[in-house]
């Protein structure tokens, strides 16, 4: 590890061995325990709640909606951030704390409004943890070993993601914790599988804030040009022409809502679109006035230079994880009524099903830990581009068998598919992208690539709802479909980032 304040030589830095590797992603472990215990139980949490299926993307739009603001904000700080701690390891450590008491609080929710807020909080906290860990990653590493540092921040993102999902089961099963409860409550064992994951989450990002030490800005500076810092003032007051366009594309999803009857998270996703042209116009107008440094119109700023290849990615990114949500909010209702033939959420049949997909989701991130041993040496071989391209193609196929398996073994089969998918995602695109950054803008950018994955997460949080009862009422598998479809244009975006990227 690095040693503060004393001047490296060289334009590469150190490689990092086994244990450093380690190190520097084990708080990931903990991170994804949080994520998988989310994922995998908040759709049951809201269903035992009162909610029903129809409605289910709309209490989750909260995560993304935070993931958005949250991100670029904490990159932008962190690039600028060196005290006792360094750069990066104080927002991870606020991240757990706060995360922490969330994941406490949850399984404890007395009703549906005071859940969504713990949901909120939670998925704030872990996006407060979460960014920063990915431009750590860049900071610690050089380029030619990135792509080996974020597949082995993958190994952990999977193994966390597998005892997250596989708790409740688990604390059922072996330890005979009570599956079922009355009506309006959450099943101890899910309580229990909270508690558990509370605390893994905390030891483990400590762990990597107490074996750690960031390099300081003096030994930053002494590695190699990893690209330079653009100007971003011309294109806040360039983009300002744009603001009418978003305000009234807004308007005019807003008018759609009420003149059509849609969903009312619609409404949502309006109002982000008004959002966003009046922010170009406030950071415009600070800049006019010679306050270009505040953080709205810097992070504006960084948004409109964006390297070519992150442009690319973006759209990537954007395809890629509206397939993903699509999975996570419909998976439990699609099992329990398909593979378990219940829609009772009190029945033992819908809990025995909700804790299938805790297995389901736990064979998709154990093949994810697995693959990402396989991801360095087959990015080597085909490149980075194609290796992405083809575990993309294997996610399209798993969503797609949904439509068609109806055994809950057989479902393993489409989550091995998926969970070469997902290695590849988690890896890939982050790999590529911090070899086309500026190292001293890499957590602001990484945080604004972060736009690209909570975009169409709002957009499925506001609409899907309405699809699936509009188009496929009472059978939310064909949502499947779609984010097979969406994931195969993902595959064919790819196409557009140079194969030598």
């Amino acid at each position: 590890m690095p040693s503060l304040g004393m001047p490296i030589s060289g334009r590469e830095k150190p490689r990092q061995g086994f244990w450093g590797l380690w190190n520097i992603s084990f708080g990931f472990f903990g991170i994804q325990i949080g994520f998988a215990l989310q994922n995998a139980n908040v759709s049951r949490i809201f269903q035992s709640l009162g909610t029903s299926v129809d409605d289910l993307a709309f209490l989750w739009i909260a995560a993304p909606l935070t993931g958005l603001l949250v991100q670029p904000v904490i990159g932008h700080y962190s690039d600028g951030t060196w005290g006792k701690l360094g750069r990066r390891r104080p927002y991870f450590l606020a991240g757990a704390m706060l995360a922490t008491i969330a994941l406490l609080a949850m399984p404890n929710a007395p009703v549906l409004w005071v859940a969504a807020v713990l949901l909120w909080m939670l998925d704030g906290s872990l996006n407060v943890a979460m960014e920063p860990f990915r431009a750590f990653v860049g900071d610690m590493l050089g380029s030619r070993q990135r792509t080996a540092g974020f597949a082995f921040q993958t190994g952990f993102i999977g193994a966390g993601a597998v005892i997250g999902s596989l708790a409740p089961i688990i604390l059922t099963d072996v330890f005979q914790v009570a599956n079922t409860a009355p009506a309006g409550g959450i099943p101890p064992s899910v309580q229990y599988g909270f508690y558990i994951g509370a605390l893994a989450l905390f030891f483990a990002v400590l762990w990597t804030v107490l074996t750690t030490s960031e390099y300081s800005p003096a030994e930053m500076a002494a590695f190699e040009d990893e690209g330079e810092v653009a100007r971003g003032d011309t294109v806040v007051r360039s983009n300002a022409r744009l603001a009418p366009v978003w305000i009234a594309l807004g308007a005019i999803v807003i008018a759609a809502v009420a003149r059509f009857g849609l969903d009312k998270p619609v409404y949502l996703l309006g109002g982000g679109l008004i959002a966003f042209g009046a922010a170009l116009l406030v950071s415009a107008a600070l800049v006019r006035s010679g306050r270009e440094s505040n953080v709205l119109s810097q992070i504006v700023g960084d948004l409109g230079t964006m390297p070519q290849t992150m442009k690319q990615l973006a759209l990537v990114q954007f395809f890629t994880w509206s397939a993903l949500f699509i999975m996570w909010i419909y998976t439990t209702p699609i099992v329990t009524q398909h593979v378990f033939g219940t829609t009772d959420t009190t029945s033992a049949a819908y809990n025995e099903g909700a804790n299938w997909v805790g297995v389901l989701f736990a064979v998709y991130n154990g093949v994810a830990t697995l693959w990402a041993f396989v991801m360095p040496a087959l990015a080597a071989r085909i490149g980075r581009r194609d290796a992405h391209i083809l575990g993309l193609l294997c996610g399209a196929a798993g969503f797609a068998s949904f439509l068609v398996v109806r055994d809950q073994y057989l479902l393993i089969g489409s989550m091995v598919l998926i969970g070469i998918a997902w290695s590849s995602i988690l890896t890939m695109p982050y790999a590529i992208l911090s070899n086309a950054l500026p190292q001293a803008k890499l957590g602001v950018y990484m945080g604004l690539f972060n736009i690209f994955i909570v975009l169409p997460q709002l957009i499925v949080s506001s609409v899907m709802g309405q699809v699936v009862r509009t188009f496929f009422p009472g059978d939310a598998v064909w949502a499947m479909l779609i984010a097979a479809g969406v994931m195969g244009v993902a595959a064919l975006a790819m196409l557009r980032v140079p194969r030598a990227a």
